[in-house]
């Protein structure tokens, strides 16, 4: 089952990429996300609402964690992914970019939480990037028609998410699955909603082409693939999961060769192969964690646990 939701999160993951360039020419970003997490935020506050157990209402505080978490992870995470797609960097490698998270989260977050790669994992974790980089990095080069500033962007995005994984494997409290997403989506909904009404771009196009992407986004990257990141951190771990980040750049080249029309090269297929590669080592065997004072190998506690089941 574990495989199983593996392989739905990296395709789900990597739609997002695919989904934003969708979107892209419809409306501009901050309009493209409003709707996007305005309509799920409608559909999923009536389904918390029902489903409530009593007496399990959390405090503020862990709402407003949650709020942190789900302004980190998906305001600040998406809002620069789109842009940057919207500058003209391509898919793949925005994915480059944001293919480097395993690697933050490795050398910052895991030993923060205790949670240390051995060395043959540290060797999976670079191989992973460099398997994504010789992907992506033609085209990072022949692109000079954007600005190089532009590459900032999605890496400024990366990182917000780091922080949300962080702050979320520390969160004190767990809540239920449902909550913790309705909270990030709603969150996220008052945000872009927020910045979309103050660049004059609420009123969304009646074009096909963006609700079609809108719909997309909702029901594979939100749901699928942003309810499968925390569900598998739950169960594999930071180390484990990050390492899958390393196929979202070949995936996303093989996706938009086939949507797109996007050359797919022998490059293109030397990347994906030494991605694979990348997570069959870091999977191996489970991270070394640093044992507590007279007890053996802990696994750190995940707390917001999404549904076992399928935002970016």
């Amino acid at each position: 089952m574990t495989v199983v939701l593996s392989v739905l999160f990296v395709l789900c993951w990597a739609s997002g990429f695919v989904g934003a360039k969708l979107g892209a020419g419809a409306a501009p970003v901050t309009t493209l996300l409003m709707w996007r997490f305005l309509l799920l935020a409608a559909v999923l506050l009536p389904v918390a609402w029902v489903t409530r157990k009593r007496g399990s209402r959390p405090s503020g505080r862990v709402l407003g964690r949650q709020a942190v978490i789900g302004a980190l992870s998906q305001g600040g995470y998406l809002l620069t992914v789109y842009a940057a797609i919207q500058l003209g960097v391509n898919t793949g490698t925005t994915a480059l970019i944001d293919g480097m998270q395993p690697l933050v989260v490795a050398a910052l977050v895991g030993p923060l939480l205790g949670t240390s790669p051995s060395g043959r994992q540290w060797l999976g974790l670079v191989t992973g990037f460099l398997g994504v980089l010789v992907v992506t990095l033609g085209d990072a080069s022949a692109n000079g028609s954007v600005p190089w500033w532009a590459y900032l962007v999605p890496f400024a995005g990366m990182l917000s998410l780091v922080a949300a994984t962080f702050i979320e494997q520390r969160s004190p409290a767990p809540v239920r699955p449902l909550t913790g997403l309705t909270v990030h989506s709603t969150t996220s909904a008052v945000v872009f909603a927020a910045l979309a009404l103050a660049t004059g771009g609420g009123v969304p196009p009646a074009d096909p082409p963006f609700w079609i992407a809108t719909g997309w986004l909702i029901a594979l990257s939100t749901l699928g693939g942003y309810g499968l990141y925390w569900t598998l951190l739950a169960r594999l771990g930071v180390t484990r999961v990050n390492a899958l980040m390393f196929l979202m750049a070949p995936v996303t080249s093989v996706w938009g060769a086939v949507m797109f029309g996007e050359p797919f090269t022998p490059v293109t297929a030397v990347g994906l192969t030494v991605g694979l590669l990348a997570v069959v080592t870091v999977a191996h065997r489970r991270p070394r964690r640093r044992p507590a004072a007279g007890a053996g190998e802990q696994r750190p506690r995940p707390v917001s646990r999404p549904a076992r089941g399928p935002a970016a």
